[in-house]
């Protein structure tokens, strides 16, 4: 990355990783969109390594909310839907991928606006497993299905829950890609350069979590995930 998009990229990252830390999801809506515009090249291996110790923070700080029973069942799905995000990767183009990361991230916020309200079980939880495991692996972007199942639980069991089921499915993703030869030494690298900027907002968001107004910050990362996915698809058309 050159000066400018490390900058950008890390003012991004600080944000986002300030917001996921707050409110449990964001994280990918934010960055994986930026990256897109940026450096393209780094989906979704670099936004994969970045929420690894984001997520491990988030997990164990708020260790005492944790849903054991969601996040297994989650986690299960997440392990059968990380066969076909990589299906995905492997037929899409750059410019399909980026209409296809547009498209999901824009229907994934409008869904929240006029889903109603329900208490999750088991059925919820291997979809959002299942939708989690391809989104987040051909993307990046795995927050919507589990923030949608969560939305209306205690957020502190929705920030535990969704941190170690991210945690759990990063390391899949990251393990079948690294077998297929996606991952590389610019993905870790470029990840290094930003890790500052996610330590700032990790650490920041620590001030705040107790205290946000969730359904504010629900509201502010569905209408940026609108926003980003129209500036994606506006650039691949």
């Amino acid at each position: 990355m050159t000066g400018e998009q490390w900058l950008l990229a890390s003012l991004a990252v600080l944000a986002a990783s300030f917001v996921q830390g707050s409110s449990g999801m964001g994280f990918a809506l934010i960055v994986a969109p930026v990256l897109t515009l940026l450096a393209p090249d780094l989906l979704p291996v670099c936004v994969l390594i970045l929420m690894l110790p984001l997520n491990a923070y988030v997990a164990w700080r708020e260790r005492h909310a944790l849903d054991r029973r969601g996040a297994s069942w989650i986690s299960a799905g997440r392990m059968v839907g990380t066969f076909g995000g990589l299906a995905v990767l492997a037929l899409l183009s750059a410019q399909a991928l980026s209409i296809f990361v547009g498209l999901s991230t824009i229907a994934a916020a409008v869904v929240t606006w006029f889903i109603p309200a329900f208490t999750p079980g088991l059925l919820a939880f291997i979809m959002a497993g299942l939708i989690t495991g391809v989104t987040e692996t051909a993307t990046g972007i795995g927050g919507p299905p589990m923030a949608l199942t969560y939305q209306h639980r205690p957020p502190a069991e929705m920030r535990a829950t969704m941190a170690l089921c991210f945690l759990i499915g990063e390391l899949i993703s990251l393990v079948f890609l690294l077998f297929m030869g996606k991952v590389q030494m610019l993905h870790l690298s470029a990840a290094l350069q930003l890790l500052p900027a996610l330590a700032v907002g990790a650490v920041a968001s620590r001030f705040v979590h107790t205290r946000i107004d969730a359904k504010v910050m629900r509201l502010f990362v569905q209408a940026f995930a609108v926003i980003s996915g129209l500036v994606l698809l506006i650039k691949a058309w």
